[in-house]
């Protein structure tokens, strides 16, 4: 018997170096933990002793033998990964942080999401580092809470480890409290010896065609963020009127807002979906979700896992056109003889295998279109329709390529949706490298510009450190590296001493107009959402206004 990683891997890495055979893959030490979908266990290595299963933060570790119908599919995409990828045996050795000095760190974190919260994780192991973790939001957790599906609640179990690391009693968390408004970049640089921003990726991109502009037509990122309760977007105007909705975009979110559009409003009542989006799409008409992608599904940015469980939703049928299915002539070969990425293989197995699944007369329809992009937006005030253009792949100088075609298609819709990435925007006082959306940073000691001279005790993480790439497993590699950036700064004596003490920053941000929220008012909203969802069967009903969070905080500490 072997145990088995399933759809709810955060890529998080805690089974890792607990594995006593080093069976569990790729590592953080190896490059493709950089890319992967995934974690994956080799069933040939693999002892079936359980320490990963403990470890795992979102429960996504299963014996073979306890795997549902539903997660089956998951004993061959594990091994599958193993028929081009060697294990060598023996445990993960442990990192030795170095000695510090004799004196306290004090570290200031911007920013409450993942990245943030491994960065701190690795600075409180250490009791003489003090952190103090900043968000405009009166709630932590970042995309976990406002980013992550409704319906993948295991996902969010990895809040477990975030809760613990809040819980040490050198970290303060200074919620409900902007940075530039309650305190300046400034007087935070004054009072701590490093400053972190892990800020994300605040905005979306965009397509840059006509008609973007028009009602309806809405950046994936804030849909998103309205049915996860983001206080920001609570009152987006989304009108679900029409029986079609296209997506621009082939990634995870893509398929999260697909999924969620056409999913029977009584299964998403049992999540932790805001109410206000709950009550809108009871009433909307939404029958069929279109997905654009412009390239073919070898190069698809979702996930298999992600992919996968699209088959699962129930009333819903995931439709693919076998002749959109095209492979560019070196994926071909490489398929043909077993050599291509076995990820990617399953990517394209998995998709040909939906081309062959019937269809159930009366089913809300998923529909996949590879090699296919959006020219123009059309509507007088509203969206209206979707002008689209079919791809190919071309040889252009023995570099494969793709290129529209002559071949264009009307989409009638009354919603575009689009989820073709996050970007970084501007972090006041810091430099920015505007054409990849980042603060310039060398492993995240913030620079001057792209190569230019190190800014000494600014630090990034992130997002707005790497571009928005990479989930919650590739944050915690991100934030533990900028975590020990400041830690080997600190004891090679490259950071000042503050200026000044950091006791009078509460007073400071009170002054301000803050309704600081510290862990106790975090914890006594997080008991009064969870009451409330209890009440009608849910995990939590998430509040949605800064005046609510601010009611709980302050009737919890009373």
């Amino acid at each position: 018997m072997a145990h088995v990683i399933t759809r709810p891997c955060c890529n998080d890495a805690s089974c890792v170096s607990v594995c006593p055979v080093n069976c569990i893959h790729p590592t953080p030490d190896e490059p493709e933990f950089l890319t992967a979908e995934a974690l994956y266990i080799d069933p040939e290595t693999c002892i079936d002793c359980g320490a990963c299963i403990d470890e795992c933060p979102v429960e996504a570790i299963v014996p073979d033998d306890q795997l549902t119908e539903r997660d089956e599919p998951y004993l061959q995409i594990n091994a599958d990964y193993y028929k081009d990828h060697d294990v060598e045996g023996g445990l993960v050795p442990p990192r030795k942080s170095p000695q510090l000095p004799d004196k306290e760190l004090h570290v200031a974190i911007i920013g409450a999401g993942p990245a943030a919260f491994y960065a701190a994780e690795e600075l409180v192991r250490k009791q003489s580092i003090k952190v103090d973790m900043f968000d405009r939001l009166p709630t932590p957790y970042g995309l976990v809470r406002a980013g992550v599906a409704p319906d993948h609640a295991a996902t969010k179990g990895v809040e477990k480890t975030f809760a613990s690391v809040a819980a040490k009693k050198n970290f303060d968390y200074y919620l409900n409290v902007e940075v530039g408004k309650h305190i300046s970049h400034d007087e935070l640089v004054a009072r701590y010896h490093a400053v972190i921003y892990a800020v994300g990726a605040a905005t979306d991109k965009r397509l840059g065609i006509e008609g973007e502009d028009l009602r309806n037509s809405v950046a994936a990122t804030q849909f998103v963020a309205w049915y996860n309760g983001h206080p920001d977007f609570a009152d987006l105007d989304v009108d679900l009127s029409s029986e079609r909705a296209v997506v621009v975009g082939n990634g995870n979110v893509a398929l999260d807002v697909a999924r969620i559009l056409v999913t029977d409003p009584d299964e998403l009542a049992k999540t932790d979906i805001a109410d206000h989006a709950l009550a809108k799409l009871r009433e909307s008409n939404i029958k069929e979700v279109v997905l654009l992608g412009r390239r073919g599904v070898a190069q698809a940015a979702y996930t298999n896992s992600e992919f996968l469980a699209l088959g699962d939703v129930e009333g819903v049928d995931v439709v693919i056109d076998p002749e959109d299915l095209a492979l560019d002539p070196a994926t071909e070969a490489a398929l043909a003889d077993d050599t291509l990425d076995s990820t990617i293989a399953t990517k394209i197995r998995l998709a040909r295998e939906f081309t062959e699944r019937p269809q159930t007369p009366g089913n809300k329809r998923i529909v996949f279109r590879f090699l296919t992009s959006p020219v123009e937006i059309a509507g007088d005030g509203e969206v209206t329709a979707l002008t689209c253009v079919r791809n190919a792949y071309t040889d252009a100088s023995g570099r494969v390529a793709v290129m529209p075609t002559d071949e264009r298609f009307d989409l009638e819709t009354g919603l575009v949706l689009r989820a073709i990435g996050y970007r970084g925007v501007p972090v006041t006082d810091l430099p920015f490298d505007e054409g990849r959306g980042v603060v310039p940073n060398a492993g995240g000691r913030v620079q001057v510009a792209a190569d230019g001279e190190v800014m000494p005790g600014l630090y990034v993480t992130g997002w707005i450190k790497r571009g928005a790439t990479g989930g919650i497993g590739m944050n915690r590699l991100c934030g533990q590296e900028t975590a020990r950036a400041v830690i080997d700064d600190f004891v090679a004596g490259a950071i000042a001493d503050p200026s000044t003490p950091r006791d009078d920053v509460a007073a400071l941000v009170a002054d301000r107009g803050a309704n600081r929220i510290d862990l106790a008012g975090w914890k006594a909203i997080d008991a009064a959402e969870k009451s409330a969802g209890k009440a009608a069967g849910r995990a939590r009903a998430k509040f949605v206004s800064i005046s609510e969070f601010e009611a709980a905080a302050t009737a919890g500490a009373q």
